[in-house]
């Protein structure tokens, strides 16, 4: 039997490690360009590299609301597991991938399918835990976003050791078989209830879940839903803020070992665990120290999260002049360090902060929206950096994202005042 206390922390155990494969599976690839490029010639164009990177955002993007307005009326147990099996099923496919167009039609598979996963995990996360504990889970969770990030950076490495087609099957056999850890450990959250005991009777609620959502879906339009979500303002501005840090927040992700290697002169192999280990380490401590922050200010003061979200975008502002015009390790690891720490305040509070103003029916439709902006300006600028890359000019066009964060930051504090810890609708 489920031990009702401490099940939502294992769900957050269990969802880190889906996390961690989520960006580990999409980030090496960042790394194992020079690898890749000696086997499909294509790769050798930075923009060419920029647009294998941006179509998985775009396809992300896309599919991230419907993602939300399906984890919103079915199971998302096996969503997650689906979406997780599927997503390293392709990233096995990719080692065996032998032309771009092969691995630019896998990498938009793979938006398809990781897309389905972040909606349906955060929300799951979010109905387990309460205003207590609620940025502290998201922050942990997110934790194993930013360790599959760093260990995506060692693509390079594994790929200089062996192969990066061996990279890839390795690490989608590893995703293949935790899936069916999830199918055995992971329970779906009844609305209002704990979460269901056995295989059997998960069935059983999935078989009803199932029935319920489709008379939910023609009796209910899903425009009513939608329509709930844009006739808020609080929403909008919501919208707004998340997308822009994604701009630099995205750069980061895709273009920063570039940046390195070519800042610093050293090779891809080293310069991809440097810079995406600095990130990840520094935003790992960012979202702990975030969510204990705003779970602790929350309690006195409706604010607290609106504020710990913006103390860290605030520090990503000097983190990113100091990111694009640094020309030594120290400037550049230290600018890196404390981007991530400040990056990592903000990421711990986006759910959270989204739960005070939307309730739990339509939290998975508005993050999968949030999720749509913030890839879409992902897009945006993978492609930016890749020609910006090609002329030379990768690090000032860094430097100037500052600027809209300062705008994201200034409507963040203006307009949002949440009034509940845990917006209930009438």
């Amino acid at each position: 039997m489920i031990q009702h206390k401490k099940y939502p922390w294992i769900v957050v155990a269990l969802l880190w490690v889906v996390a961690l494969l989520n960006y580990m599976d999409r980030q090496m690839l960042s790394t194992m360009k020079p690898a890749m490029q000696i086997n499909i010639q294509e790769l050798q164009s930075a923009t060419n590299f920029g647009y294998l990177m941006a179509i998985f955002l775009w396809i992300y993007g896309f599919m991230s609301p419907i993602s939300g307005l399906i984890a919103d009326r079915l199971n998302r147990k096996w969503l997650i597991v689906g979406s997780l099996f599927v997503w390293s099923a392709i990233t096995f496919a990719m080692g065996f991938a032998k032309t771009f167009d092969q691995l630019y039609w896998l990498r938009a598979g793979m938006g398809v399918s990781e897309a389905l996963y972040i909606p349906a995990g955060l929300s799951l996360i979010a109905d387990y835990h309460t205003a207590k504990t609620r940025s502290l889970a998201v922050g942990i969770h997110m934790t194993g976003l930013y360790m599959g990030q760093a260990l995506g950076g060692f693509g390079a490495t594994i790929a200089a050791e062996f192969s990066w087609q061996n990279a890839f099957i390795s690490f989608g056999l590893i995703g293949v078989v935790y899936s069916v850890v999830l199918i055995l450990f992971l329970r779906e959250k009844k609305a209002g209830g704990a979460a269901t005991e056995t295989l059997a009777g998960e069935a059983a609620a999935s078989t009803a879940h199932l029935n319920s959502a489709a008379k939910s879906f023609n009796r209910e339009s899903l425009f009513k839903g939608l329509a709930t979500l844009f006739s808020n303002i609080s929403f909008w501005v919501i919208l707004f803020y998340f997308a822009v840090p994604s701009l630099p927040g995205w750069g980061v992700k895709n273009w920063l070992p570039t940046l390195f290697s070519e800042n610093l002169g050293i090779e891809m192999s080293q310069a991809g665990p440097l810079s995406t280990i600095t990130i990840a380490a520094s935003s790992f401590l960012g979202v702990i120290f975030g969510g204990i922050l705003s779970d602790k200010w929350v309690q006195k003061n409706i604010r607290g999260r609106v504020y710990t979200s913006a103390i860290g975008l605030a520090m990503t502002i000097p983190a990113l002049l100091l990111i694009g015009l640094g020309s030594s390790m120290i400037h550049l690891v230290g600018a890196v360090f404390f981007f991530g720490f400040g990056y990592g305040m903000f990421d711990a509070n986006n759910m959270p902060i989204l739960c005070q103003f939307i309730s739990s029916k339509h939290r998975a439709t508005a993050y999968g929206l949030m999720n749509m902006t913030g890839v879409f300006a992902g897009a945006f600028i993978t492609n930016i950096l890749g020609k910006s890359s090609d002329a030379g000019s990768l690090g000032k066009d860094f430097a100037m994202m500052a600027i809209v964060v300062v705008a994201a930051l200034v409507l963040q504090l203006t307009v949002l005042r949440p009034k509940h810890n845990d917006f209930i609708e009438a």
